[in-house]
C-alpha cells in the first residue's frame, strides 16, 4: 500500500490550528482620477503607471502608490488599446488606436517625469498583448484590425519581428517578465472568442492548456509560472479570475465588479491590479489582488491533524460539500430543451436530440463542447426528446428511448464520430428518464408510459438491456447520476417530489429528500456519495436552486445564474465540475442556447473513517 508521504512528498503534520488556504482575493483600492477604458498599464501593485485610454483616445497618465492615483505628464500621442512594459518610473508605451486616425505604431518611453517618442513599431495595431517587467525588454503581441499574429520584441532601442503566434488574434491578454518568456491568452480570432493560450520561449510560441472560460478584452499579470487573468467579455462582462501555475489554469476568487477593457496587466500572480474598464458604464475603480499572510499555506490535497479539535482534515474541491459558483459557458448553435447529454466535466460534453420548437419538433442534432465552444457533429439516426442520455465523456454516450413524439424503444450509441443503433430498451417510454453510467454500463429509470408514471428500471451492459428492480416512487422527468449499472441514483421528478433513491446493483433504497421538490431538473455526480441537483421547475416556475448530496443529505448551495428547466443532464460529470446546457428559462416551448458551468471551490473538510 502506498504511503501518503510517497504520494504527496511529505508526512501529515500536526497543528493546533488549520493552515490558511493559499488563495488570493480582490479588495478595493483607490479610484482613477479620469474614468476610462483600455489603458496601457505596467508596474507592480504598489508602484504602477497607466497611460492613455478611451473610448476615443486620451493622453492622460497616472501613477499609483498602493493607495491612490496621481496625475502625471501626458503621453505625446492620444490613444487607447495600447500596451506598456516596465516600472512606474521607467516604462515604455506602444501601439494603440486614436479615432478617427486609426491604429498607431508610436512608441514612447517614460523616465519618471515625462514621455519621449522613440523608434516606432514595425506594424501599427491596437488591442494586442504585452509582456515585460523592465522597459528594455518587452513584447508587443498580435492585435488588429485586421487580426494579426505578429510578435515584436523591444530591446530598449528598436523593435524586431520575432516568432508569430499560431493564429491572428486581437483583444487578447499577455503577461511575462521579459521579451523571451511570456504568455498570450484569450481574445478574438475568426470566427469568435477563444480560450486558447500560448507560451513564448524566445523564438517561437507553443500552445498550452486552455483557460476555463473563453473571452476577450481581459487583463493579465505575472510570469510564465505564476500568472493571473481576470475580467473580460463572454460577450457579457465577467468577473472570472483564473490563476496559472506554469502547467494549468485554475478558477479562483472573482473580481468584486465584473468588467472588461481594463488597463493592461499590472503586477504579478500573487499581487496584481484591475484598473478602470467598462461594467458598463465606464469605471475608474481599482481592485487589488493579494494573498493572505501567514506562516503556512494550503494547496489542494494537503492533509493535517488538528490537535486542538482532535480531527484529521484535508483541503480539496471534493472533500466535502462544495461551495461552488456558476458561470456562463459557450453558446449552443441551436437552441434546444429536453436534450440528452454525456459529460465527464464542464469542459468535455456532448448534447443530443431534444426539442427545437413546439413539442412535435424533435431534432437529431448533436453538438460537442470543448470547454469553450460548441461544434455541430454527426446527427442521431432517430429524432427524439426526453430520452435517457448518459455517458462518461464527449466521445462515448448512450441515448435510450424518448419521444418521437410518440414514445420509442430505440437506443443509440455514440463513439465520438457517429451514432449507431444498438439493442432497444424493453419498455418504450419518454418524458425524461433518470439515467446514469457509462456507454458500456448504465441504467435508466422512471419515465412516462402514456398514460401513467413509470417505475420501470433497466440495466445496460454495453450490449443489451435487462429489466431490474423497480424504483419505489414512480415518476417522470427526474434527475439522475451514476457511474455504472450497479451504482446510480435518481431524484425528484413529476409529480413534483424531492424523493431520492440509490441503486446498488440489486435494489433501490429511499434516502433523504431534496430540500426543494421539483421536476424537469438536471444532475451530476461521479458517485452516489457526492452529487449535484440543479434547475428544474416547482409549481410551473423555473428554478435556479442547486443542491449537493454528501451521501446522507442534500444541502442548498450557490444558485444558478439563470433559472432553467429541461436543461441537459450531466450525469457522469462531477460535483465539482458540472454544467447545464439548453433548456427553458420561461415556458415549455422556449429553447435556450446558453450553457452554464459549475465549478466547486476547494474547502477544508474533516476526514471520517469507518
Amino acid at each position: 500500500m502506498a504511503e501518503y508521504k510517497s504520494i504527496k512528498g511529505f508526512t501529515i503534520q500536526s497543528t493546533s490550528s488549520d493552515p490558511v488556504p493559499y488563495a488570493g482575493s480582490w479588495a478595493s483600492g483607490g479610484s482613477l482620477n479620469t474614468t476610462r477604458i483600455q489603458m496601457g498599464g505596467t508596474g507592480i501593485s504598489t508602484a504602477s503607471i497607466v497611460a492613455g485610454g478611451g473610448p476615443t483616445g486620451l493622453a492622460v497618465a497616472e501613477t499609483y502608490n498602493g493607495s491612490s492615483w496621481t496625475e502625471v505628464n501626458d503621453l505625446n500621442q492620444q490613444r487607447y488599446g495600447l500596451g506598456a512594459a516596465g516600472t512606474s518610473t521607467a516604462a515604455v508605451a506602444f501601439a494603440g488606436q486614436f479615432d478617427p486616425a486609426g491604429s498607431k505604431d508610436e512608441t514612447e518611453v517614460w523616465n519618471g517625469t515625462s514621455w519621449t517618442e522613440v523608434n516606432d513599431l514595425n506594424t501599427a495595431r491596437y488591442g494586442g498583448g504585452q509582456a515585460g517587467h523592465v522597459n528594455t525588454s518587452a513584447l508587443c503581441i498580435a492585435g488588429g484590425p485586421p487580426n494579426v499574429a505578429i510578435t515584436e520584441s523591444w530591446n530598449g532601442t528598436n523593435w524586431t519581428e520575432t516568432g508569430d503566434i499560431p493564429t491572428g488574434t486581437q483583444q487578447g491578454t499577455g503577461f511575462g517578465a521579459t521579451n523571451t518568456a511570456a504568455i498570450f491568452a484569450l481574445g478574438e480570432t475568426d470566427p469568435g472568442r477563444v480560450s486558447t493560450a500560448y507560451e513564448f520561449g524566445g523564438t517561437s510560441w507553443t500552445e498550452i492548456a486552455e483557460l476555463n472560460q473563453a473571452r476577450n478584452t481581459a487583463s493579465g499579470a505575472g510570469t510564465t509560472t505564476d500568472g493571473l487573468v481576470y475580467g473580460g467579455e463572454t460577450p457579457s462582462v465577467t468577473a472570472n479570475t483564473e490563476s496559472w501555475n506554469g502547467t494549468s489554469w485554475t478558477e479562483v476568487n472573482n473580481l468584486g465588479t465584473a468588467r472588461a477593457k481594463m488597463s493592461t496587466g499590472i503586477g504579478r500572480g500573487t499581487a496584481a491590479l484591475a484598473v478602470g474598464g467598462i461594467t458598463p458604464p465606464n469605471t475608474g475603480v481599482t481592485e487589488e489582488w493579494s494573498f493572505p499572510s501567514g506562516p503556512s499555506f494550503l494547496v489542494e490535497g494537503d492533509m493535517w491533524f488538528n490537535s486542538d479539535s482532535q480531527t484529521l482534515k484535508v483541503y480539496g474541491t471534493a472533500a466535502a460539500v462544495p461551495a461552488g459558483t456558476w458561470a456562463a459557458g459557450g453558446t449552443l448553435n441551436t437552441g434546444v430543451n429536453r436534450a440528452g447529454s454525456s459529460a465527464s466535466s464542464n469542459s468535455a460534453n456532448v448534447i443530443f436530440g431534444g426539442e427545437i420548437g413546439p413539442s412535435t419538433s424533435m431534432t437529431t442534432k448533436t453538438e460537442n463542447y470543448n470547454g469553450s465552444t460548441w461544434t455541430e457533429v454527426n446527427n442521431l439516426n432517430t429524432a427524439r426528446s426526453s430520452g435517457g442520455g448518459f455517458g462518461n465523456s464527449s466521445t462515448a454516450a448512450i441515448l435510450a428511448s424518448g419521444g418521437t413524439p410518440t414514445k420509442t424503444a430505440v437506443c443509440e450509441s455514440w463513439d465520438g464520430t457517429n451514432w449507431t443503433e444498438v439493442s432497444d430498451v424493453n419498455t418504450a417510454r419518454n418524458n425524461g428518464l433518470g439515467a446514469g453510467g457509462t456507454s458500456t454500463s448504465g441504467i435508466v429509470a422512471g419515465g412516462w408510459l402514456v398514460p401513467g408514471n413509470s417505475d420501470n428500471a433497466e440495466s445496460w451492459d454495453g450490449t443489451s438491456w435487462t429489466e431490474v428492480s423497480e424504483i419505489n416512487t414512480a415518476r417522470y422527468s427526474p434527475g439522475g447520476t451514476g457511474v455504472s449499472n450497479t451504482s446510480a441514483m435518481i431524484f425528484a421528478g413529476q409529480p413534483e417530489t424531492g424523493a431520492t433513491e440509490i441503486w446498488n446493483g440489486s435494489t433501490w433504497t429511499e434516502v433523504n429528500d431534496l430540500n426543494t421538490a421539483r421536476t424537469d431538473l438536471a444532475g451530476a455526480g461521479a458517485s452516489v456519495t457526492l452529487a449535484l441537483a440543479y434547475g428544474g421547475a416547482n409549481t410551473g416556475n423555473s428554478e435556479n436552486e442547486t443542491e449537493t448530496w454528501n451521501g446522507t443529505s442534500w444541502t442548498e448551495i450557490s444558485e444558478m445564474a439563470t433559472a432553467i428547466r429541461y436543461g441537459s443532464n450531466c450525469a457522469n460529470g462531477t460535483a465539482s465540475s458540472a454544467m447545464s446546457s439548453g433548456g427553458s428559462s420561461t415556458g415549455p416551448s422556449q429553447n435556450e442556447t446558453q450553457s452554464q458551468e459549475f465549478t466547486a471551490d476547494a474547502t477544508i473538510s474533516t476526514v471520517t473513517t469507518s
